[in-house]
């Protein structure tokens, strides 16, 4: 019998060492959308297409969003360039340090900036969160940009020392959850896309400065903000993007972040960079999820992803669209990732990112017309 008994203890522990090794596929978590409604609410839209946004006179989210730098003149202007190339959503990302500066002037400024892409006819798919580029984020003036450098001055939200302190994570509760629970019911919005990038070690520029097990960190702030979003009951949908890995055909393939992801997601966002043959497999893969897509980042001319041909491809595959960048600016995104290591002097011929000068000029009318014919706008010329 004690043989017996040592032999059963013996087992257990297998099991339990075996069920800890291997990854949890657990049942559908508790407040997601069922397929159903993911599908239904994709049906009350149309076609989603736009670009991640950021007015030319702004370095990163706190430019674009304190109230000495609030340049709603600018925002306008350049969302009425977004509904001319037919344009009807755009990405925007927040910052947790602008909820504690002014909760109340900060959701202000929120309703004005939705109220002018509204008279555009444009939504808003909205960034709580962002994992990338600068991990020490300060309110108050921003820095100049550094010249000819891409995102020189974009910021983290959280930054290093509350991603990398899991006990302060809840620091941004009542950010996460007064945000979303004050515009849960509008439909001006279309989406909270929760983490933008939440593994990225920003290899090329501030890796130095991040956590080393910054994935372990950021899928903790994860749960939690997907968590308090959750408890913010909102009628749009919940997502969050996958990003970086060669193959997301299998559960079993993909990172612990991006599993989270994908299973906890209402609708399925991810971000490609790549030629379309790359960007075909990658979409393959996600199809297996039986949910709608949206493209949340895309278009690097000098990586191979161009409007044409990935933007009509994306439409035929109901998939919506928003590349990286409108106007070219303080933001700095006409110059590729690799201006943080090699130097750049002056424009490049080849604009990395971007469609517009702040003048309104069009960097490449052929793409214009491209996007037009895409969108279904108007044929007249923009000049």
């Amino acid at each position: 019998m004690f043989r017996t008994l040592r032999f059963s203890k013996a087992i257990c522990s297998l099991v339990a060492l075996v069920s800890l090794a291997a990854p949890s596929f657990a049942a559908e978590p508790a407040g997601r959308w069922t397929v159903e409604q993911a599908k239904a609410w994709q049906h009350k839209h149309p076609w989603l297409v736009g670009c991640n946004f950021i007015p030319s006179t702004a370095i990163n989210q706190l430019e674009m969003w304190q109230a000495d730098s609030f340049d709603l003149e600018t925002i306008d202007r350049e969302l009425g360039w977004a509904e001319d190339l037919g344009f009807n959503s755009v990405r925007v990302f927040l910052h947790h340090l602008l909820w504690e500066q002014d909760k109340e002037a900060f959701l202000k400024r929120m309703e004005q900036f939705l109220d002018v892409a509204d008279k555009h006819k444009i939504g808003v798919v909205v960034v709580p969160f962002d994992s990338v580029w600068d991990p020490f984020p300060k309110s108050g003036k921003q820095r100049a940009p550094r010249p000819h450098v891409h995102n020189s001055g974009w910021v983290q939200s959280p930054g290093v020392e509350i991603i990398s302190d899991p006990k302060r994570h809840d620091e941004l509760a009542d950010y996460a959850r007064g945000v979303i629970s004050h515009f849960r019911t509008d439909q001006r919005i279309h989406a909270w896309d929760i983490i933008n990038e939440p593994d990225n070690m920003n290899r090329s520029s501030y890796m130095q400065h991040e956590p080393k097990n910054k994935p372990e960190l950021s899928l903790v702030l994860l749960k939690k903000a997907f968590g308090w979003a959750r408890e913010a009951k909102p009628e749009q949908p919940i997502t969050s993007g996958v990003w970086q890995g060669a193959d997301w055909s299998t559960d079993e393939k993909l990172s612990e972040v991006d599993r989270f992801m994908l299973h906890n997601s209402d609708i399925i966002s991810f971000h490609d960079y790549q030629p379309l043959e790359k960007l075909k497999v990658r979409i393959a893969a996600l199809k297996r999820l039986s949910r709608p897509m949206l493209c949340t980042e895309y278009m690097a001319r000098g990586a191979g992803s161009r409007f044409d041909p990935v933007l009509p491809y994306l439409k035929e595959q109901g998939i919506g669209a928003y590349n990286w960048g409108f106007v070219a600016g303080k933001s700095q995104t006409i110059y590729p990732w690799d201006s943080w290591t090699k130097k750049y002097t002056a424009e490049p011929e080849l604009w990395f990112h971007d469609i517009f000068r702040a003048d309104g000029s069009i960097y490449d009318k052929q793409e214009v017309a491209l996007i037009k014919k895409v969108t279904g706008a108007s044929n007249k010329s923009s000049e």
